[in-house]
């Protein structure tokens, strides 16, 4: 069991703060959007427009910030999930580079649900970490 002390919630606080810095910077630059944006949309196939540009960055940051508050925080770590999945899924299609590309969105998950794992005692107490 994952003892419940400062450490570990300070440590579920960074890690959770990382992934909101991430995020927060993910919308802003589709919400601009900057031209790397629109390019970027092009070589996955995705429509190259300004307003589905936004579209995605309003949600990304509205399930950020339902993950960054606690009250909500799970239900935004459940929509953040299957965001990040589509994000895998699109790589997947256009056959982009496995570690860097592919698997970002996952590396991005486990920071996001360790990081909530680590700050919720409540998680915690529904999906125990146990010794053998």
């Amino acid at each position: 069991m994952i003892p419940n002390t400062r450490a570990t919630v300070w440590l579920g606080y960074i890690l959770s703060g990382l992934v909101i810095l991430f995020m927060i910077f993910d919308a802003a630059i589709k919400l601009v959007p900057i031209d790397a944006v629109i390019a970027s949309s092009t070589a996955l196939g995705l429509p190259a427009t300004a307003g589905f540009a936004r579209g995605l960055g309003m949600l990304a940051l509205a399930c950020t910030a339902l993950y960054a508050f606690p009250r909500t925080s799970v239900l935004g770590a459940v929509l953040l999930t299957g965001y990040l999945g589509g994000a895998v899924a699109t790589h997947v299609r256009v056959s982009s580079p496995v570690f860097s590309h592919v698997l970002f969105g996952v590396y991005l998950g486990i920071l996001l649900w360790g990081g909530l794992y680590l700050r919720d005692e409540r998680l915690r107490a529904i999906f125990p970490a146990r010794r053998s």
